[in-house]
């Protein structure tokens, strides 16, 4: 599978667009319990009500505020609760400290939502926008199904953290077995362009189009599945220091990890914890929720290794990609020439190029429309709950 990069259908405004992308969070929060809306069960993950709230405010405080004249906010501490890191607008709750806002309710978050749709449309409807405003547009409609993904994977870790093991409706598609190309990806040596080169939306952390040189290289064909994981598993990989890099063998030990995130021994099986519940594990799935130290070792453990980012991008016409991010070798930092923007647009990616590594690809839980071989995705290496997983090159 490789993912369509057309935000933007065929036929549809830019206002239908934005009423589509907006519909699309409230439907993946639609299942969902009162109580499941302020849950913060870790740092890196925020409560459903703390997103749905923080993307209407990326509406207006980016794009109303400064460009409807008379626009009156929803409610002046809103910019408090909701702004997430955005130094350039003005104080925040710490990110830790969004689980214990039971207020603003729910109810008032949903009718937040409302009152800056309702001004958005109109906007979009009535305004000429220039180039640099419908930019604006493009990046908060990125934003939001950014944060779309995000909404799915917290979700999945709060009620994946809940003893009960709850069931919820989510809008995304169910990973099924994949025919990949019957030819296994192989570049020979050479100079390769890598870096966004089109003109639709791209975040700027693509730019600065760059020639890299590749040795001869091969990927594998297909992710690795769970069988394949649980070979390395049962071969006590998870107890031999040496497939381990020394900053993930001391995250093993620390956190006594014996195998990927939602996985749970009972009665001598593996178990593994999707959104329809607890079910046995898939053994030809591709393997989910592992860290770039497990990804590594598990590649060092079959004499292979991951793939850089520019080996990936090269060669992704070759292969099927879109069921899981990718774990590559490297390390997030700017491409040359990289530049960062004015104002609080800047912060968007520049700041976090620090110990942090770079996944490829998409999910079953991005967006349709949110994905291109040029996209950089970005954690720091012992983050799994989102839906990563692994392809070993050699």
């Amino acid at each position: 599978m490789t993912p369509s990069t057309e935000l933007l259908t065929t036929d549809e405004d830019l206002s239908e667009c934005y009423r589509r992308v907006r519909q699309h969070s409230v439907a993946i929060c639609r299942s969902l319990q009162p109580e499941d809306y302020v849950v913060q069960p870790v740092i890196d993950v925020s409560p459903p009500k703390w997103h749905l709230g923080h993307i209407t405010w990326f509406w207006e405080t980016f794009v109303l505020v400064p460009n409807q004249p008379g626009y009156r906010v929803f409610h002046d501490d809103f910019s408090f609760v909701f702004n997430s890191y955005y130094e350039t607008v003005g104080k925040r709750v710490l990110r830790g400290e969004r689980g214990n806002m039971t207020r603003p309710t729910i109810e008032e978050v949903y009718r937040y939502r409302a009152y800056v749709d309702e001004h958005m449309v109109r906007f979009l409807q009535n305004t000429d926008l220039t180039p640099e405003l419908k930019a604006l547009i493009d990046l908060g409609l990125n934003h939001e199904q950014q944060h779309q993904e995000l909404l799915i994977t917290d979700i999945k870790y709060i009620l994946g953290h809940n003893p009960l093991f709850p069931t919820v409706q989510i809008p995304f598609d169910v990973p099924e077995p994949k025919s990949y190309l019957s030819r296994t990806p192989h570049l020979p040596e050479g100079v390769y362009t890598i870096g966004y080169r089109g003109d639709d939306f791209h975040f700027d952390n693509e730019l600065g189009v760059h020639k890299v040189y590749l040795a001869d290289y091969t990927l594998q064909p297909a992710l690795v599945t769970n069988a394949e994981y649980l070979e390395f598993m049962e071969a006590g990989g998870y107890r031999q220091f040496r497939h381990w890099l020394s900053d993930g063998w001391a995250w093993v030990n620390a956190n006594k990890i014996e195998a990927p995130l939602y996985w749970h021994r009972v009665e001598g099986e593996w178990w593994n914890y999707t959104v329809d519940g607890l079910k046995p594990v898939a053994p030809d799935e591709p393997v989910c929720h592992v860290s770039y130290y497990e990804a590594d070792a598990f590649a060092r453990w079959r004499g292979q290794r991951l793939p850089t980012e520019a080996e990936w991008e090269a060669a992704a016409d070759q292969f099927d990609w879109g069921q899981r991010w990718e774990w590559t070798a490297s390390a997030y930092l700017p491409y040359p020439g990289f530049t960062t923007a004015e104002g609080a647009v800047g912060e968007y990616n520049g700041k976090f190029m620090i110990n942090q590594m770079v996944l490829r690809g998409a999910s079953v839980a991005t967006p349709a429309g949110h994905s291109r071989p040029t996209y950089r995705n970005f954690f720091q290496p012992d983050k799994r709950w989102q839906f990563t997983g692994i392809r070993l090159a050699k």
